[in-house]
């Protein structure tokens, strides 16, 4: 059996350039989470209820990612190739860098969640079909019960609803019916389910990947921000209304220690003067 040295030599390649993009990505997620920056903290700008809601969203976010990813890795789509590698590589990333290494299994788990086929395209523009191409479908439903299980957990522990699953199930089925029935890529559902959902339309916003990507990240800010402000107009009339409340409720304290004290100092002129007399 003749041993092909040269593929080989690129799997050595590609796992060398997946540690060092995952240690520059350790780097930059270090650099954000310590970061002093007030922009950087959500708890600085957004309730304590929308911070809890985002961070269960994510968990399910990363987990519809993961199943994108097996969808493309069974159906191969020739003209979304390069999308599809870029985002491959940048979740399995994501997922590498966040990652606990200091076990044997995670570290089993990290070279096998490495995008050989992916690394291979974008390293060496040619496809590499086979076994070892595959590799993600196993890991990558793996990892989607590993979140689901960070989704649950986090939602007990902090006492939160699971409300949020069914809006997340009706954007995502959303998202493939408009894939089936308007016959476009994902991206462009994406951006087509993401307009509709937030009452912006239903066309596709730019032309190009990225403008594609900032749209969706405008209407979804958007959307996100103004349910905050909603919930802060809220907030700022329950709390002037508490507020008045409250005023009164002290003023009548205020009054009653008043009575109290003028009953105590009545009582005690009486006793003085009982003794007095005797």
């Amino acid at each position: 059996m003749q041993i092909d040295y040269l593929t080989i030599l690129e799997f050595v390649v590609e796992i060398i350039v997946f540690l060092i993009l995952m240690v520059i990505c350790r780097f930059i997620f270090d650099k954000l989470e310590n970061s002093s920056y007030k922009l950087l903290n959500p708890r600085e700008y957004l309730p304590e209820e929308e911070v809890h809601s985002l961070r269960q969203m994510s968990f399910l976010i990363m987990m519809a990612l993961l199943f994108i990813s097996v969808l493309y890795n069974l159906v191969y789509i020739g003209k979304d190739l390069l999308s599809f590698v870029i985002f491959d590589i940048l979740i399995s990333l994501y997922i590498a860098t966040k990652l606990d290494k200091r076990t044997w299994k995670n570290r089993i788990l990290l070279i096998l969640l490495i995008p050989y086929g992916s690394l291979t395209y974008f390293l060496f523009g040619k496809s590499l079909v086979g076994y070892i191409a595959l590799i993600h479908i196993p890991v990558f439903i793996y990892f989607i019960k590993v979140y689901y299980d960070k989704f649950r957990e986090y939602t007990e522990s902090n006492g939160l609803g699971i409300a949020i699953i069914l809006l997340f199930t009706i954007i995502f089925v959303s998202f493939f019916i408009t894939q089936l029935a308007e016959q476009v890529n994902p991206l462009n559902a994406l951006v087509m389910v993401s307009n509709a959902f937030t009452s912006n339309g239903y066309a596709v916003l730019g032309t190009t990947a990225i403008g594609k990507i900032n749209s969706i990240f405008l209407v979804w800010g958007g959307y996100i921000l103004s349910g905050v402000g909603t919930a802060t107009l809220a907030a700022a009339i329950l709390k002037k209304h508490h507020d008045v409340k409250n005023k009164e409720l002290y003023d009548k304290i205020d009054e009653l220690d008043k009575k109290i004290d003028n009953l105590e100092e009545l009582i005690k002129k009486n006793n003085n003067d009982d003794q007095s007399d005797l």
